[in-house]
């Protein structure tokens, strides 16, 4: 992709397009903003995201690292604490883990320890999640260890449209924002723009894909496609099913989830991360808490396997499918019927 011509009407565009964009716009508007990580200069990244910036921006502000993450993000801490805006590229998800240690112990707790006086405006981006018949430490869902740190604001987005505006907003934040990048919707397409009039997308808001009636289906990232997919396929069993993207996964919109699942009275919780310990034991509790008493059936999930992520050629039945949703949805119906039957 060319950062240096502006795009003009809309047209068709990847989500690493609008990623690329995003990053070039920013360092464009602030000069502040640095870009760091493995690869990400003259190479333009594994996904080729950074593609072009090192060219128009220079090598001091693309800048390739070592291939040690926890000095790329030890060293984006201290440019953080002197003002300035890193953006940091793991290059993929399982790679992000030797630099945990600075992440909680440091990023997410600077801004709590100094009171404040020290803020950290620091974009950690990462590439995460299957679909890309990967290979081990290549396909990790790995947020639920972001979530479990208090301190971190976590995005991921689904859409093109929504890549470029949640991660202008991310650059943005004066908060340290984790920005996971579903690696199989790189190549996916939108007729979009930067340049058309459109909001930035605002962290901690969720958006409603598809109004139902039925059940509610709340998902992000990379399971999007395939939640709105077994909409069209439920419709042959007479349902009518809602489908709402997160996009923000910390902060959590309460607000709009609970809305959604009060008019419908049945959710279903769709994410690659395993069911044990993953998000949606989280957002099943938040959801039973605030809206028990408009459920008409216990709140159920579709995740990945209780298992480290497994090879290529079985990540299929690792994934959640469209078989896999619409099962899930069938137990709602029963769990309904069997409530109804007993007079309760």
């Amino acid at each position: 992709m060319t950062t240096t011509a502006p795009a003009t009407g809309r047209k068709p565009a990847t989500m690493a397009q609008a990623l690329t964009r995003a990053l070039h716009d920013a360092m464009a508007e602030d000069p502040s903003v640095h870009v760091m990580g493995e690869d990400v200069g003259a190479l333009g990244g594994v996904f080729r995201v950074t593609d072009g910036l090192a060219a128009e921006f220079g090598e001091d502000r693309c800048s390739d690292t070592p291939l040690a993450e926890a000095g790329i993000l030890g060293t984006a801490v201290g440019m953080a604490m002197y003002g300035l805006r890193p953006v940091v590229e793991m290059q993929f998800d399982a790679f992000a883990y030797p630099a945990f240690e600075q992440l909680v112990s440091h990023v997410a707790r600077m801004r709590n320890r100094t009171r404040g006086a020290v803020a950290m405006p620091l974009t950690i981006r990462i590439p995460y999640g299957g679909g890309i018949g990967g290979v081990e430490h290549h396909s990790d869902s790995s947020e639920a260890y972001y979530l479990a740190t208090p301190g971190l604001q976590v995005v991921t987005p689904a859409t093109v449209e929504d890549a470029y505006g949640l991660l202008r907003a991310a650059i943005a934040s004066d908060d340290p924002v984790v920005f996971l990048e579903p690696k199989r919707l790189y190549w996916s397409k939108a007729d979009w723009s930067p340049d058309a009039p459109t909001p930035v997308a605002p962290i901690g808001r969720a958006a409603v894909r598809r109004r139902g009636s039925s059940a509610t289906l709340i998902t992000y990232g990379p399971s999007l496609p395939v939640c709105l997919e077994a909409t069209e396929a439920a419709r042959d069993e007479g349902w009518d099913l809602e489908v709402l993207d997160l996009r923000s996964l910390m902060p959590f919109d309460d607000e709009t989830v609970c809305a959604s699942v009060r008019r419908t009275g049945r959710a279903v919780i769709v994410h690659e991360s395993s069911g044990f310990g993953g998000p949606g034991g989280e957002i099943a509790a938040r959801i039973t808490e605030r809206c028990f008493h408009h459920l008409e059936a216990p709140v159920l999930r579709v995740a990945g396997f209780d298992i480290p992520y497994p090879p290529p050629m079985l990540e299929r039945h690792h994934l959640p499918g469209v078989d896999r949703i619409l099962d899930t949805v069938a137990r709602l119906q029963w769990e309904s019927d069997w409530t109804e039957g007993r007079g309760e």
